[in-house]
């Protein structure tokens, strides 16, 4: 069993579908206990639905200059 990483994606200054797009495919190759950490300038309210309906979990931080960190990870008993 590998130990769990924390993988960075900075979705800064792209447009609309691309941060979204980006996450999708980075929680793709996310492992079982791994973490994504995104750093994106609008809080993502679409992606929040499709992580609710996918079995993953977020917090959301307000950054001073209007940025947001973005932390996802699986549910517990969510399949890899």
């Amino acid at each position: 069993m590998s130990a769990a990483q924390v993988h960075h994606l900075d979705v800064r200054g792209l447009e609309p579908p691309e941060p979204l797009e980006q996450a999708l495919d980075a929680l793709d190759r996310l492992g079982a206990s791994d973490e994504l950490c995104m750093l994106i300038e609008r809080e993502p309210h679409p992606l929040y639905r499709m992580l609710a309906q996918n079995g993953y979990r977020h917090s959301t931080t307000s950054l001073p200059d209007f940025l947001y960190q973005v932390r996802i990870w699986r549910g517990p008993g969510d399949p890899a």
